[in-house]
């Protein structure tokens, strides 16, 4: 049986778009960078440590795997994560207009007797952002809950001049990695249905 260990609902959703059929665990790990952690590693570690996390929940059903990911905002090695307000909103879109910022999206799968990883790196450049399309953008409210305060699903796709990389990858979930590692753990066939 496989576990999502996100309460994420765009995780959810692209999860589901692989056919498979999943259970979801709510998880409230502590996102918190350690002195000297390199941003990947971080990104890296925190979905690694929401697998983990996710399997003790589980560990008594018999062949749980569990996906945990993680899904960060990156601009010269800083991690914007999640707005705490509207302010830190527009102060990190901001930061982000008219450059080129990388968005990566670790994926851990884990059972109790293994576990593989896969990461997605995406460069996503920015349109030159005025205050007027930065405040309207936050007035959605689109902005909280995301990293970098941006859903590249929703309105923000407009502020996108270039993405190389994963569109799935930067919404939260990196289709091809995922689909790989399930494959690799039996759970979806070659041909991209489920197992």
């Amino acid at each position: 049986m496989l576990y999502l260990a996100s309460k994420s609902p765009r995780r959810h959703e692209l999860l589901a778009r692989l056919g498979v059929d999943f259970g979801t665990i709510d998880l409230d790990i502590p996102e918190q960078r350690q002195p000297g952690e390199g941003a990947d590693g971080y990104v890296r570690r925190v979905a690694r440590e929401k697998a983990g996390a996710g399997l003790l929940k589980v560990v008594a059903t018999p062949g749980a795997v569990v996906l945990g990911s993680d899904t960060e905002v990156i601009l010269d090695d800083e991690v914007f994560g999640k707005p705490a307000n509207a302010d830190d909103a527009a102060a990190m879109l901001r930061r982000l207009s008219g450059r080129t910022h990388r968005v990566v999206s670790a994926v851990w799968l884990v059972s109790a007797a293994r576990e593989l990883e896969a990461v997605s790196v995406s460069e996503v450049t920015f349109d030159t952002l005025d205050e007027a399309r930065i405040a309207a953008y936050i007035a959605t409210g689109e902005a909280f809950g995301k990293a970098g305060a941006y859903g590249i699903q929703g309105l923000a796709e407009t502020f996108v001049s270039r993405l190389d990389g994963s569109f799935s990858g930067v919404m939260g979930l990196p289709l091809y990695e995922t689909a790989s590692l399930l494959r690799r753990f039996g759970l979806l066939r070659e041909s991209g249905v489920a197992a």
